[in-house]
């Protein structure tokens, strides 16, 4: 496993937890809307397989109040991180003729949400990243498909999920009447 994160604490973190069922892991620091970066890790983890992309964020504002700092932020992690890193993995997994690519995006990419607007706008650009992704890479052998969940317990979500109402709305929603859990992503993925 090649673990990659802009946080060294939680790669080392989830790194012992990996290492300790007995997997072999490598830890990547990486701002994924860097090039730079991205080349560096793609060269050092050398064949890749497959290609998780979930580096994600967020920063719920009102439409009107969206600022070009918060919308460009959100746009370069979201959609050129994963256009980057996709790119940057693909090119040896298309030499060879095999690998599979899984983009986490968000059911945020398929409805609008009050206070959403650039991360649904985010979301739904790796929507169409992936599709068009599968279509280039396909005839080189390389599978490309997204995985989109809906609110999920993890530490980006955990603020939004501590107030109870919207806590409330969200269940409402959903109809196991329940948040997700990383777990259950991860069984999609795989």
């Amino acid at each position: 496993l090649v673990l990659v994160s802009r946080s060294t604490n939680e790669l080392e973190a989830v790194g012992e937890r990996a290492e300790a069922s007995g997997r072999r892991v490598k830890i990547a620091p990486c701002d994924v809307t860097s090039v730079d970066d991205v080349r560096a890790v793609a060269d050092e983890a050398g064949r890749v397989d497959i290609l998780v992309n979930s580096a994600g964020t967020n920063i719920p504002e009102p439409f009107l109040e969206v600022s070009e700092q918060n919308f460009d932020a959100l746009l370069a992690v979201n959609l050129k991180g994963t256009f980057l890193m996709s790119q940057a993995i693909a090119r040896s997994m298309a030499a060879r003729g095999d690998g599979s690519i899984v983009n986490i995006t968000s059911q945020m990419g398929h409805v609008g949400g009050p206070n959403r607007t650039a991360y649904c706008a985010s979301k739904h650009g790796v929507e169409g990243l992936t599709k068009a992704m599968a279509l280039d890479l396909a005839p080189r052998g390389v599978r490309v498909n997204a995985v989109a969940p809906t609110y999920i317990e993890t530490p980006m979500t955990s603020g939004f999920l501590a107030d109870p109402e919207f806590r409330a709305d969200t269940i409402s929603r959903i109809p196991l009447g329940r948040v997700g859990q990383p777990v259950e992503v991860a069984g999609a993925v795989v």
